[in-house]
């Protein structure tokens, strides 16, 4: 599929994005990777690093300073990013400089380029903010509820007219709550950090019905190569999720199981600014383009608290 083609990522030493390069490299690409290295890490990299071509910096320095050619390559992954609500709403200006104005850069270098590559751009189910109605689909109302959801949703927007007046080839991928090893925040990584902390008292935040459709990386990375191959590519987006929804209250009770722990759970009634209550997921459309979800939550659960155990246990000071 991707033998012998050149591939740019960017945000490649990222969760998402390392796992993405690793499966291109596997196929036979030549991946170059983008990444500042303010939250990617060089050791998620390390199964490639010798196969890759790695540019540190940021994105958008290097667009300005015509440091990359995007006529080289044939696809660009767009996955660098602020990749987090919180820090969207305590710093919007930010946000915006990594999800609004560097992917700008990037659509009118490939704007200019003689022959441009296809782009993937890596959005949000935050777009959606609280949704209309359940299962969420493509088509739905688009009102976010945080800095970050706007960033994303314009950017999406941009790709779309970019596709429209200039006849760029992208597509737009909404992901929902996704997960697996090397992700070190949100709610899995969290609730696996406090259960091997202390099996016998648990806090979570809101009340335990609030529900997400939790997504494990390597389905989402399918779903990115799916999409680069097989979508129209004339600035479409699609949801990428499991199709399956778990509560809170049922994501705890797997998780202690697999940890064997059994804690008393204390709810603080409280969610973050900026996150939905709920998510259910129409996936449909990204299934015309053959995805299926391969990795049941139970067995991604598994692979999150085995990696925690040989990567991140170890590095804790022995008093926590």
């Amino acid at each position: 599929m991707f033998n012998e083609k050149h591939i740019l990522v960017t945000g490649g030493a990222g969760f998402i994005g390392s796992h993405l390069v690793e499966r291109l490299v596997a196929t036979g690409a030549r991946v170059t990777v983008i990444d500042n290295l303010s939250t990617g890490k060089l050791d998620n990299l390390c199964s490639v690093l010798p196969r890759i071509e790695l540019r540190v910096g940021d994105l958008g320095d290097l667009l300005q300073l015509d440091l990359v050619r995007l006529d080289d390559y044939d696809y660009v992954f767009h996955v660098a990013a602020n990749a987090y609500i919180p820090p969207s709403v305590e710093n919007p200006h930010f946000d915006f400089h990594m999800n609004l104005y560097n992917p700008l850069l990037l659509l009118e270098r490939l704007r200019q380029s003689k022959c441009a590559p296809r782009l993937v751009n890596i959005s949000s189910a935050a777009v959606y903010g609280n949704p209309m109605r359940l299962p969420i689909q493509e088509p739905d109302p688009t009102v976010p509820i945080s800095p970050y959801g706007v960033s994303k949703l314009a950017t999406e927007r941009y790709v779309a007219v970019y596709c429209q007046l200039y006849g760029l080839r992208a597509t737009s991928l909404r992901l929902f709550s996704v997960y697996g090893p090397r992700q070190s925040k949100q709610v899995i990584f969290d609730l696996v950090r406090k259960l091997e902390a202390d099996p016998l008292k648990l806090q979570v935040l809101g009340n335990g019905t609030q529900a997400r459709d939790f997504t494990h990386v390597l389905d989402v990375t399918q779903a990115m190569m799916l999409a680069a191959t097989r979508a129209p590519g004339q600035g479409e987006t699609y949801n990428v999720a499991s199709g399956t929804t778990y509560t809170i209250a049922e994501l705890v009770s797997k998780l202690s199981q697999l940890c064997h722990a059994t804690p008393q759970v204390v709810y603080s009634g409280q969610v973050r600014p900026g996150d939905a209550e709920r998510w259910e997921v129409d996936i449909s459309q990204l299934k015309r383009l053959g995805f299926e979800a391969s990795v049941s939550l139970e067995q991604g659960l598994a692979s999150v608290l085995e990696w925690y155990r040989q990567h991140v246990q170890p590095q804790l000071a022995p008093e926590q």
